[in-house]
């Protein structure tokens, strides 16, 4: 019994050795699979991801006495959280569709206004009661003219919805073309990395699934019984291999020379 429960420990650690081994002599295909998965990764996001663009703005929030309909509040400079509440419902307001068809008159772009509600983004500054409106386009030109814009009409839409209050631009849109994404290093990266796990993963899978006896502990570690004898294999005789016997069934297995 003792004995079984050894050889089945035994079996174990040459199971991982025999894997190990395995994926050891294979290493290249890991190589070749990460390679050829970072190249089509890079491939994907330099020539056929439409790489996009953005340009933002600054608004400050001026509310020093606000009214909305019957109700009306004050709030001082010090209080940023308030003003940084007001961010959510300016938001609201400069992505609805009113607001957004003036901005797309204003530029004198052909965008509709869902197309340019998926570009804006809006959310306070660093904890602060200034409001940053960021445009995220597929022309760089094109996020520039829409973001100055929104400088333009949402100050005024604000005004005219909600009494007392005011905005005022902090920094206006430049053209920026340096692209926000596709990231290519990072698209690179994980290409090489799940080409890399993928090939590990499959080569573990066939390593697993190899029943093929190879060498003599495997027959050691397996059964009971010894090894009578290791008789050559006169199949392939150039090749110096062996097979391994074990008493009452044979082993078929060829292995190299001991």
């Amino acid at each position: 019994m003792a004995r079984s429960e050894k050889n089945r420990e035994d079996a174990f650690v040459v199971d991982i050795a025999h894997i190990a081994k395995s994926v050891w002599q294979r290493a290249w295909i890991i190589a070749l699979a990460g390679i050829l998965a970072a190249a089509l990764a890079f491939g994907y996001s330099a020539f056929i991801i439409t790489p996009t663009y953005s340009s933002s703005i600054m608004l400050y929030i001026n509310n020093s006495s606000i009214a909305v309909g019957d109700m009306s509040f004050s709030i001082s400079s010090s209080e940023i959280s308030a003003a940084q509440s007001l961010v959510k419902t300016y938001s609201v307001i400069l992505k609805n569709r009113t607001t957004l068809e003036q901005v797309a008159e204003d530029s004198g772009l052909s965008y509709s206004w869902d197309e340019l509600n998926a570009m804006i983004s809006a959310a306070p500054v660093q904890d602060t009661e200034i409001m940053g409106v960021t445009v995220t386009c597929t022309d760089a030109y094109d996020a520039e003219k829409i973001a100055n814009s929104i400088s333009r009409v949402l100050p005024r839409r604000i005004s005219g919805i909600i009494e007392g209050s005011s905005m005022e631009v902090v920094d206006n849109a430049v053209v920026n073309t340096q692209k926000v994404a596709p990231s290519i290093s990072k698209y690179t990266a994980t290409g090489l990395i799940l080409g890399v796990l993928l090939a590990l993963i499959w080569l573990v899978i066939k390593a697993l699934k190899d029943n093929t006896i190879h060498d003599e502990d495997y027959i050691l570690n397996n059964y009971d019984y010894p090894i009578l004898a290791k008789v050559p294999d006169l199949l392939d005789v150039g090749a110096k291999k062996y097979s391994y016997y074990r008493s009452g069934t044979a082993a078929t297995k060829q292995a190299g020379d001991k």
